[in-house]
């Protein structure tokens, strides 16, 4: 089966967010001011249990879905994280499973995740400029802690390993060259995201978005680049090597090059509703009907609604009309 939404793109990824916890607090993700002490996060009885993620994910696949990418939150400071990982791997019909985190769990995780079926990871760094990476994180944690858990992941078999960096003006834009300058040679992926006005904490402006354009300029007034074609269908990064062939980098391009009418994901949040954009203002309820006794075919049914009815195109239509309308926060359905 194939879903087609009503621009007549079909289901083809699927993201799943086992929490909206954090041991970060980054100031484009989860600000400190607004996911403080005093801010009520999920409690574990709210959460989707591993059984109940994997009979929804199994039915999405069903549908159409090849690739899951499990996010949080911090996907990582769920307990027991591999053994979904390992029922998820088991799943008929899944071509890719693979997971974001901001690496600094991933030392002590690696290897069992990789062992469950894991097939690659995606690590935040959003600098290496320990002073400025400690300013976005605003939680004290260091670029090693980061790049130690990019060393776990490689040597667990998780690779190509992915690192993205979300740039903004102002705070990290003037060390992009230096992270395309740290991981050429290595096999490591960097990819560049233009900063987005995700959820309503993170204060956006558009003045601090720095266009791929602009990124691209800079690294190949050092590093000469070329366009390389996409892995696949709906691909949100646009590639470019280096072209002495010691590396490839990433941008992602919603501000400035919207990418919506290629978009094939859904996103499953961690206490179960399902948004159709990373830019939704709410979800379609599945846990009540998960806990009420729902069967398959009930659930189907509701999955083939939500997909068919799907009209989403945020970035194609922002405006100072569309900013302005309340939206999920990044940290509970990730990025």
């Amino acid at each position: 089966m194939s879903l087609i939404d009503t621009r007549n793109r079909p289901l083809q990824d699927l993201r799943i967010s086992v929490t909206d916890r954090c041991n970060f607090r980054c100031n484009y993700c989860m600000p400190e001011e607004v996911f403080g002490a005093g801010y009520r996060f999920l409690e574990r009885d709210e959460l989707l249990t591993f059984e109940e993620i994997v009979r929804l994910a199994a039915l999405l696949v069903e549908r159409g879905a090849r690739r899951i990418r499990i996010t949080g939150g911090e996907p990582l400071v769920r307990r027991n994280l591999d053994r979904l990982v390992g029922m998820l791997a088991a799943l008929p019909g899944l071509q890719d499973l693979s997971l974001t985190t901001n690496g600094s769990l991933l030392p002590g995780q690696a290897a069992p995740l990789a062992a469950a079926g894991l097939r690659r990871v995606t690590v935040s760094l959003d600098s290496l400029d320990d002073a400025v990476f400690r300013s976005m994180n605003s939680v004290g944690a260091g670029v090693g802690e980061v790049l130690r858990g990019i060393e776990a992941a490689g040597s667990a078999g998780l690779a190509p390993v992915k690192v993205n960096a979300v740039v903004r003006r102002g705070m990290n834009d003037h060390t992009v060259v230096d992270m395309v300058r740290h991981f050429r040679g290595t096999g490591t992926i960097v990819r560049f995201i233009e900063y987005m006005d995700v959820g309503n904490s993170n204060g956006w402006r558009l003045d601090e978005v720095v266009p791929a354009s602009e990124i691209l300029a800079g690294i190949n007034a050092v590093f000469p680049i070329e366009v390389m074609d996409p892995n696949h269908t709906g691909e949100v990064a646009r590639r470019w090597r280096l072209r002495d062939g010691s590396g490839e980098i990433g941008v992602i391009t919603s501000v400035s090059h919207p990418f919506c009418a290629a978009c094939r994901r859904l996103r499953l949040s961690p206490e179960g509703s399902l948004y159709t954009c990373l830019f939704a203002g709410e979800g379609f309820d599945l846990r009540g009907l998960l806990r009420q006794g729902a069967d398959d075919a009930t659930l189907g049914q509701a999955l083939d609604r939500v997909w068919r009815v799907r009209d989403d195109q945020y970035s194609r239509i922002r405006s100072a009309a569309t900013t302005g309308l309340p939206r999920v926060e990044m940290s509970h359905i990730g990025g």
